[in-house]
């Protein structure tokens, strides 16, 4: 997987050894840059635009987000608690499956309730009538399956064949859609604006006499809309245009555009060996334990200062996993043992994704402020996070 992250910005001038390691570093004035191109679209295109907290949930951050944006949306239960209680304005929560214990406080926390299929607005109908007796029930949307794939890696594309996101709009009539003041669609994935257009475009027949009905339309993520070269001002244009339409509210759920090139996580060489025609350097950062999409994905981050020509180095974690490997980078001169390296854009999706295998210590967080330079480490995991969450 190719990803989309542009250069080191005002990370080129950190220095590494002024935090602990390993540790993600996040920079204020990279998310403050974001969040103002993002800012610019939903006021120039009368649309509100909400962080998805799934790529995204540093809430040391959360009142920043909150001068910015309309709000949050959260997967489930945890999230929407978090929206409530760190960040601020609208909540829309989603789930492919909710549990029925847990629905009255989603009720509660949410003001858009996005359904994956008729069938769970049904489910949950007597928690609904409930909330609705008390004051407090938000409305109600359902995530459809456009059937209209643009995406270039299956696990990441929610209209891959058989995907369980979404009800396929194939499938859906009047009576389905009648008690749903909203449609939520989320297909693209690290994405400008074409596929977008295209993926609207395929559905827009089917979706048009529904639409004027309507209260919102939900576009979902996978907008890289703060990357450099995303066309913006096409984008403001489509949303203008679809509002002048079907009079109808438009929602941009951005996750990873919050945070594009806002963070590094910075490790240290632990021990430098050779197997083979292959050098090696063991780093106490971990691949599956802190940066588990370079696995899944696959996919290689990008090395800060990486030189064009160097010793290469196959670089991979401390675990007992023998596919713990980051990706082979060159450096020069050859690293040394205790020597400080970071990798790049890795505030989004590595910090939330983060867990402790093998008892592998987790990364601290930082929040420097590349205007300012002020630098506070905010959190540090001490060995009772990894305790505490097992029995």
């Amino acid at each position: 997987m190719d990803t989309q992250a542009g250069d080191a910005g005002a990370f080129k001038d950190f220095d590494l050894s002024r935090v602990p390691s390993p540790c993600f570093v996040v920079d204020a004035a990279a998310i403050r840059r974001n969040l103002t191109i993002l800012s610019d679209v939903g006021k120039q295109a009368d649309v509100k635009v909400l962080l998805a907290l799934k790529a995204f949930s540093c809430w040391s951050l959360g009142k920043l987000v909150g001068d910015y944006l309309d709000g949050t949306c959260a997967s489930g239960l945890w999230e929407a608690k978090l929206a409530r209680e760190k960040f601020s304005g609208e909540v829309a929560t989603y789930s492919a499956g909710f549990k029925a214990d847990e629905m009255p406080e989603i009720l509660e926390l949410s003001d858009h309730l996005i359904f994956n299929s008729p069938a769970q607005l049904t489910r949950f109908s007597p928690q609904i009538i409930a909330a609705q007796n008390w004051g407090y029930a938000p409305d109600f949307g359902l995530r459809i399956n456009p059937e209209h794939s643009e995406g270039s890696i299956p696990k990441y594309d929610p209209c891959a064949a058989g995907s369980r996101l979404g009800t396929p709009i194939s499938q859906l009539n009047a009576d389905d859609l009648a008690p749903f003041s909203g449609i939520h669609m989320h297909t693209l994935c690290e994405q400008d604006f074409a596929p977008l257009k295209r993926t609207f475009e395929a559905v827009e027949e089917t979706l048009a006499p529904w639409l004027t009905k309507l209260k919102w339309l939900n576009f979902g993520g996978g907008h890289h809309i703060t990357r450099a070269d995303y066309q913006r001002d096409e984008l403001v244009d489509f949303l203008k245009g679809i509002k002048a339409k079907y009079d109808v509210e438009i929602y941009l759920e951005p996750g990873e555009a919050v945070a594009l090139d806002a963070g590094i996580l910075i490790g240290e060489v632990l021990d430098v060996s050779r197997n083979g025609d292959i050098d090696l350097a063991i780093m106490d950062i971990s691949a599956t334990c802190h940066m588990p999409d370079v696995i899944e994905a696959p996919y290689r981050p990008a090395l800060l200062g990486e030189p064009d020509k160097g010793h290469v180095l196959r670089l991979g974690g401390p675990s007992c996993l023998a596919g713990d490997v980051i990706g082979d980078y060159r450096f020069e001169p050859k690293p040394q043992i205790g020597q400080r390296i970071a990798f790049l854009d890795q505030a989004h999706y590595s910090m939330v994704k983060t867990n402790t295998f093998n008892g592998v210590r987790l990364p601290s967080i930082a929040i420097w402020d590349s205007e300012t330079d002020a630098l506070e480490v905010i959190r540090r995991f001490p060995y009772e996070e990894f305790r505490d969450r097992l029995s």
